[in-house]
């Protein structure tokens, strides 16, 4: 409780406030000595606090909650070690365009420049890894600071913004907030987006005639699609001309299921369908991307017999990587709505034809060819997802089984596949599962980890037992860092460095330790008996599936390589 001497409303109270008045229900966070005021408020505040067991975790727990449910994703830190620690789900969730926002505490405002302990210049630090950082100075500053971050992270392109209080102002005497104005956002509409550029008409016309005069258009969608309007406009977009489409790993969902036109996802590791059509295309409309290298492969041979429509938020985007001959900047909602509109004329043709030859260009990526005596981790994967309920939200680790579960997942929704995508953090799974399933409680939530990364992060099983969240986590172990043994053998004449896991302790034991129910399957077990127990569990679940080392992902875009360069696996 606090001391009987306090100010009644003081600096920390007023933080809450603003975040409940924002619409933020949860927040993740570990306490320290120069956040205690903030944690202290907690005490008799109505906001929920999901304690986590590191400070990393409650950054990506954050990021994942912001994935699955569109709104500012919030964790809080201590000064120092425990901002530090936050800096790799900070700069996750900038790197993929998600709203975040972080809060610190900071040394008391005579200590700052001293080296007092447990200080860190944290707002010089993030810099680089947010939108802004900003150290709050006076106790005047502090409303107006928060309610400017959250909208700073909301959009119009969303990202990670960080605030820095001292101490002593988190206990300072101040005001209630002064209440929001009308111009701000609506409290509980994660999609909107205050408007600052929009597609010009020219531009909207000139990129409508390209595509009537195409004759192998190919649209690439992004995770500038992921809200639900934009989505449902791309994919409005896309069977208006039956047209042939591709998704970078962010615009996975956006597709609508089951669509026959959908070549799969691009890139390094994409479908070879999806790569080559790309190659021979001769419009290619990109939408809400950003032509990351994973995606281009090498750009002076990415899509070089075509005309490029680049539609996005961020000026910055545009022309930064691939020259395009039409710049439609703007928020992909309007953009695209406006684009619909041009295209309803009745000479508007359809590229059918053209998709189904897209189509046939390659097949889906295979499944394992080693014989059935091992447990493959695709044969895992497949079996999951024939299981799986439609609307699942999986969540991945970064590494194999990430791309294995990006290559076969079909989502509906942007929303249902989370994965650290621009930044490829190892551990990033099972916390944005922990922030997924606190975002949308009723939705069954599965982790897809491999056996790195999930140790990266594993004490969460900890936050996942303590709040009785119905979390999946299924473990794929080939006992190796799989992506990094992969191109030791393709890449580096099999010189494995430093990837062997074969040392890995009893994952079973160990969640069951942490009190979840947990199972074990390997070579010989029915794994489908195993994957129905498994996600027919009321609570947290983990399944441990030993699976065989050396199985590659594939296809493969050597580095260097263009995207219709890819490696295959050879027959056996």
């Amino acid at each position: 409780m606090s001391e009987p001497d306090c100010p009644t409303y003081t600096g920390s109270r007023l933080v809450l406030d603003v975040l409940i008045d924002e619409g933020v229900d949860v927040v993740f966070g570990v306490p320290g000595g120069a956040i205690m005021p903030l944690y202290d408020a907690m005490y008799t505040h109505p906001i929920r606090h999901i304690l986590t067991r590191h400070e990393q975790g409650a950054a990506f727990a954050a990021g994942g909650y912001a994935r699955a449910t569109g709104r500012v994703g919030v964790c809080m830190a201590t000064s120092g070690p425990g901002a530090v620690n936050l800096l790799t789900g900070i700069l996750d969730a900038q790197m993929d365009s998600k709203p975040l926002l972080a809060i610190t505490g900071q040394v008391r405002t005579p200590l700052m420049g001293t080296d007092a302990f447990q200080e860190a210049d944290i707002s010089s630090m993030a810099q680089g890894a947010t939108k802004r950082a900003i150290c709050v100075h006076t106790i005047d500053d502090l409303e107006r600071t928060l309610r400017a971050a959250l909208r700073l992270a909301r959009g119009p392109r969303p990202g990670a913004v960080l605030v820095d209080i001292p101490q002593d102002l988190l206990k300072a005497a101040c005001a209630p907030p002064r209440g929001r104005a009308k111009t701000q956002v609506p409290r509980f509409d994660p999609e909107y987006r205050k408007p600052e550029h929009r597609a010009d008409d020219a531009a909207l016309d000139e990129a409508a005639e390209l595509l009537a005069n195409a004759k192998r258009p190919v649209a690439v969608v992004g995770g500038g699609a992921a809200g639900t309007q934009a989505s449902n406009l791309y994919r409005a977009f896309c069977a208006k001309l039956k047209l042939p489409h591709t998704a970078t790993i962010n615009g996975l969902g956006c597709a609508l299921p089951g669509d026959p036109r959908f070549l799969g996802m691009l890139g390094m590791h994409g479908w070879k369908a999806a790569n080559l059509a790309i190659s021979q295309a001769d419009v290619v409309i990109a939408l809400g991307m950003r032509f990351d290298d994973r995606v281009t492969g090498r750009t002076d041979k990415f899509a070089q017999d075509a005309t490029i429509i680049h539609a996005d938020v961020d000026p910055c985007e545009l022309n930064k990587i691939i020259p395009a001959a039409v710049s439609l900047c703007g928020d992909l909602r309007d953009t695209l709505a406006r684009l619909n509109q041009r295209l309803e004329a009745p000479a508007t043709p359809t590229f059918e034809a053209w998709a189904q030859e897209a189509l046939a260009l390659g097949t889906p990526p295979p499944r394992d060819r080693t014989p059935n005596v091992e447990l493959s981790a695709t044969d895992v994967l497949d079996a999951f997802f024939e299981r799986a309920p439609a609307e699942v939200i999986v969540t991945t680790d970064v590494g194999q089984h990430q791309m294995w579960a990006a290559q076969r997942m079909r989502a509906t929704t942007p929303r249902n596949f989370i994965t650290s995508a621009g930044l490829g953090s190892m551990g990033f799974g099972m916390p944005a599962a922990i922030g997924a399933q606190l975002g949308r409680p009723e939705s069954t939530v599965v982790a897809v980890c491999g056996d790195g990364g999930f140790q990266m992060t594993l004490p969460e099983l900890a936050t996942i037992k303590r709040y009785d969240l119905p979390v999946k986590i299924l473990l794929i172990d080939n006992q190796r860092l799989g992506m990094v043994r992969q191109w030791q053998e393709l890449f580096y004449e099999r010189r494995y460095a430093h990837t062997d896991l074969s040392d890995n302790p009893d994952f079973v034991a160990i969640a069951r330790a942490y009190g979840l129910h947990a199972e074990f399957t390997g070579p010989g077990d029915d794994l489908r008996a195993a994957l129905d127990r498994f996600l027919s569990e009321k609570g947290p679940a983990l399944l441990h599936c030993a699976c065989y080392p050396t199985e590659n992902v594939w296809p493969l875009i050597p580095p260097g390589g263009a995207i219709s360069e890819g490696m295959e696996q050879a027959a056996k």
